[in-house]
């Protein structure tokens, strides 16, 4: 796993154990407020990772749900590698 791996993983962790509802998209200032103040809260990154195993082992078919909505925001609001570089060439 690479490290923009791993920071695509931690944001999507603090974002799915977040208080944001996850019926619409974030703005990318909701959703950086919201990832830094649940990692504050649980104490770190293995704390929200913590929070995403127990949602999954309580209501696996909510959980689901809810971190593919936490991964497609986090990559929406935060592109990186090729991907930044195709909608930037895009936008140009």
């Amino acid at each position: 796993m690479t490290r923009k791996d791993c920071l695509l993983a931690a944001r999507a962790e603090a974002l799915f154990a977040s208080h944001l509802s996850a019926t619409r998209r974030p703005t990318a200032a909701e959703a950086v407020e919201a990832i830094r103040k649940t990692i504050r809260a649980h104490g770190g990154t293995r704390g929200c990772a913590a929070e995403v195993a127990a949602a999954y082992g309580e209501h696996p078919e909510l959980a689901a749900r809810r971190m593919r909505w936490a991964l497609s925001s986090v990559e929406a609001l935060f592109p990186t590698g090729r991907r930044r570089r195709d909608e930037q060439a895009v936008a140009a």
